[in-house]
């Protein structure tokens, strides 16, 4: 807005000033806009999102939970083994004959998950130090810590799994380095949004009394961010304990490597059965990891 000079009416110069704003706001929106629209557009034509293939393909789904729902008889829905050692056809018993193997395997994937946060929250706590761009040491240090968590969240964790089953072999140990990898590349980046923000003052007074860099975020910074990394930290092993079921699809352990054999030889009613028990263990983490880390920050707020 121009000076306002002597005997201008203020108000009135200010009203042309705004409107003036306002227009240069609605072409730039308008842009804006033109361009979301030519991209969403092009989008839908390059994935083919047309209402006739929705259409045609929602019906499919239901028909394909329809195929693999097992056939209970209600008559042997209880019954137990036979003289044989075998669960009739039919009940509960023959859909779960392997309950206690895809039991053992949840509890492997859920060791995968639990392994994979912790090792990738200390990775991340050292390294968001780094990439915070008011906490580097130098410029190119916080340049080279930010494009290195782009590259390890830029990768899915699948193809890293597939590179780690071919270096140390099928099993838990590729999965658990693959998921490392991914979440130490997430979590990094929340921890120096969060480190970007913290009051600087502790930090000069640590610098003052001649603090070395490691104690200025051990003493000075840490403190500060420590609710919100455990915070970020819970919810990531959210997603690990999902992404822990993926990875096992390439024999990187877990529950994923039963749900893809039993999907390969096409065993339907053993697809239920896998798919019910994944869904009920990610569903039971998420909401007692939604519980505890709004515990912690009901209790930092009322601090």
């Amino acid at each position: 807005m121009p000076p306002i000079q002597p005997g201008q009416d203020a108000v009135a110069l200010f009203e042309a000033h705004r409107a003036e704003m306002r227009r240069q706001k609605l072409w730039v929106n308008l842009l804006l806009l033109g361009g979301f629209v030519v991209m969403l557009l092009w989008s839908i034509d390059v994935s083919r999102f047309w209402p006739d293939r929705l259409a045609a393909g929602i019906p499919r789904i239901f028909e394909y939970f329809g195929s693999v729902m097992p056939s209970f008889q209600w008559d042997l829905l209880f019954e137990s083994r036979n003289a044989e050692g075998r669960f009739p056809p039919g009940s509960i018993g023959f859909w779960y004959n392997d309950f206690w193997k895809y039991l053992a395997l949840i509890w492997e994937t859920i060791l995968m998950a639990i392994t994979a946060t912790l090792i990738a929250t200390a990775l991340a706590v050292v390294i968001s130090f780094l990439a915070a761009r008011n906490l580097t040491p130098a410029p190119w240090v916080g340049t080279a810590a930010r494009r290195f968590l782009e590259f390890c969240r830029g990768v899915p964790e699948i193809l890293f799994a597939l590179i780690f089953v071919f270096a140390v072999g099928i099993g838990p140990l590729a999965g658990i380095l693959a998921i490392t990898i991914h979440a130490t590349g997430a979590l990094g980046k929340l921890f120096a949004e969060v480190n970007e923000n913290v009051s600087m003052k502790p930090v000069d007074g640590l610098t003052a009394v001649g603090g070395t860099w490691a104690q200025r975020m051990r003493y000075g910074v840490l403190p500060q961010v420590l609710p919100n990394f455990t915070s970020y930290a819970l919810w990531r092993f959210e997603i690990n304990v999902r992404a822990s079921a993926v990875v096992g699809f390439v024999g990187a352990g877990g529950i994923g490597a039963e749900l893809n054999h039993v999907i390969s030889f096409y065993s339907d009613d053993r697809v239920t059965a896998v798919l019910l028990l994944v869904v009920l263990t990610v569903t039971a983490i998420d909401l007692m990891s939604e519980r505890a880390r709004h515990a912690l920050i009901g209790k930092e707020a009322l601090k």
